[in-house]
């Protein structure tokens, strides 16, 4: 591979070297390549970025041994977002009621508790800010407001990807996009227009809203109508009954209580079961419209 002479080239070749690899992984890369070679380029302004790179070739490495350097690296990434599972437990009864040990269903159902918080928000933002920008689109001040709420949708995104991969283990950007900042400020602004991860991160946070309502829903009233049901002895023995009509309360006895009690700790792990599922397909779902769609 050749010498990059400019910093567009070098990270060309370092998107090349990277090709196959994790997409989230990749946008780091960049990001911190851009930034590490244009903050050289601006504490020495006399040399040309050929100059610069060819004297920075040693320290920070050419294209191919960064690339090297982040697969490595993704390698302890992906191990602590995914550590090895213990032995599965034989049986279907075990695998079943195995799920309790699963550190990933509590960050999973932890985040469909919040899901309704971020979806509000999200949307409101969203909504708002496209509704302000074609509002005032025919106004001068209305072309510096566009920019500035579609960059903050790009910031959105990455807090919404720390979330993401904290609570449901699946690798996410840490860094921005990269900025091709060798290009003119127009042209740079088009970019950011043009970009799939732009629409595909609108579309996400406008989804947000119906999925976190109905994560929480479900969320919810699963834990409460479990817990509620293997409680009903312990509220019974203070004169709560289960049920009441017209005004009549029924107390439970015997198998009653017996299928109650069964009931609420199956109906808890199905609701730890769905939980996992939820985190593992939106996680999927917000590395395809966050990350994916850039096309790395």
């Amino acid at each position: 591979m050749t010498t990059p002479n400019t910093i567009a080239e070098y990270l060309q070749q370092l998107r090349a070297a990277l090709t196959g690899a994790d997409p989230a992984m990749i946008q780091d890369a960049l990001f911190d390549a851009e930034e590490h070679l244009r903050s050289e380029l601006a504490e020495h302004p006399e040399q040309t970025e050929a100059a610069m790179l060819a004297r920075v070739a040693g320290s920070y490495g050419a294209p191919e041994e960064v690339a090297e350097i982040y697969r490595d690296t993704e390698i302890k990434v992906q191990r602590a977002l995914r550590p090895p599972r213990p032995q599965a437990p034989r049986g279907a009864l075990a695998r079943f009621f195995g799920v309790i040990a699963d550190a990933r269903t509590y960050g999973a159902l932890f985040y469909m508790l919040l899901a309704l918080a971020t979806g509000i928000f999200y949307f409101t933002w969203t909504v708002t800010g496209l509704g302000l920008s074609a509002g005032l689109a025919i106004l001068i001040v209305g072309i510096p407001f566009i920019i500035l709420f579609f960059a903050s949708v790009r910031l959105l995104a990455l807090v919404e990807g720390r979330l993401v991969e904290v609570m449901l283990g699946v690798r996410m950007p840490r860094r921005p996009a990269a900025s091709a900042r060798e290009l003119p400020l127009l042209k740079r602004i088009g970019a950011m227009f043009t970009d799939p991860r732009t629409w595909g991160t609108l579309l996400y946070l406008l989804l947000m809203l119906p999925l976190g309502i109905a994560y929480f829903t479900v969320a919810v009233t699963g834990l409460a109508v479990s817990l509620g049901l293997v409680a009903v002895p312990v509220l019974q023995q203070f004169g709560i009954a289960p049920v009441t009509i017209d005004n009549m309360q029924y107390f439970w006895h015997g198998w009653q209580l017996l299928c109650s009690m069964v009931g609420g700790v199956l109906l808890f792990f199905v609701v730890l079961h769905l939980a996992r599922g939820v985190g593992w397909l939106h996680g999927h779902l917000a590395k395809h419209l966050l990350v994916k769609l850039g096309g790395y």
